[in-house]
Formats: structure tokens, sequence, C-alpha cells
């Protein structure tokens, strides 16, 4: 399983989207500061995964993501899944 996924920084709510095959220990390591795209930015929430079933799939939608319409798509995403009133 592959995963593509977004976080917020809790500091400067700043997101990141990224690729891995185990979140857990990416979402971790973005919060132990392991990662130099997002060092010193933290602590970090995730705020949504997709899980694809091969690396090229998953590859192609966090590419899409970082696109100017993927971004646009990726932020309607957030906005509904939001809870009412927030």
């Amino acid at each position: 399983m592959y995963f593509v996924y977004v976080v917020e920084s809790e500091t400067t709510g700043r997101h990141y989207t990224g690729l891995t095959s185990d979140l857990r220990r990416r979402i971790a390591e973005h919060n132990q500061d392991s990662s130099t795209s997002t060092k010193h930015r933290g602590p970090w929430r995730l705020l949504y995964e997709e899980e694809f079933q091969s690396l090229p799939e998953a590859v192609r939608r966090e590419r899409f993501f970082k696109t100017g319409k993927g971004r646009e798509e990726l932020k309607r995403i957030l906005l509904d899944q939001r809870p009412a009133g927030g």
C-alpha cells in the first residue's frame, strides 16, 4: 500500500503533500524534524490521506496535487471534510 497525504503545520498553518508506504512512520518523521522539507515548522497534523495499491498510481496523484488544478481540488476536498460550523 502507498499513501498520498497532506499534513498541516500547527505553527504556520502551511500544508505539505507527500507520499509514503508507511504513513505513521512518515508523520512521526515530520514531527521529529527528520524530514528536511518540513523541518522546524511543526508540529504537524494529518489532514487528509488517500490509499493506493501501486506506487505509480500514488506518484500520479501526488504530482497532480502539486499542480494548480490539483491544489484547487485539494482545497475543495479539505473544505468538504470540515465539520459543520467549522
